[in-house]
C-alpha cells in the first residue's frame, strides 16, 4: 500500500482541520493512507488518540524490571 508520511508545522493544517489546542503551534506528523471508496463516511473529528500494542501478548511485569549490570555495560550505559 502506498502512503505519505511527513512532518510539518501544524499551522499549515489549520485551514483543513480543527486541531485540538495541544497540537496547535507545534510540529506534527501527518500520515496519509488510501481508504477503500466503499468505506468513506463523513465523520465528526475525533481528538481521542491512544497508542497501544496491536495483536501482541500482554507484557509480563518482569519486562519493566531494570536490565542486569552486564547488559547495561554491553550497551555502554
Amino acid at each position: 500500500m502506498e502512503c505519505l508520511r511527513q512532518t510539518i508545522s501544524s499551522t499549515r493544517l489549520s485551514n483543513i482541520f480543527n486541531l485540538p489546542p495541544a497540537l496547535r503551534g507545534r510540529r506534527v506528523e501527518v500520515i496519509i493512507i488510501p481508504v477503500d471508496s466503499n468505506d468513506i463516511e463523513e465523520e465528526q473529528p475525533n481528538y481521542e488518540c491512544k497508542l497501544d500494542f496491536v495483536g501482541g501478548a500482554e507484557l509480563p511485569d518482569s519486562f519493566f524490571d531494570p536490565l542486569p549490570e552486564e547488559e547495561l555495560q554491553a550497551w555502554g550505559l
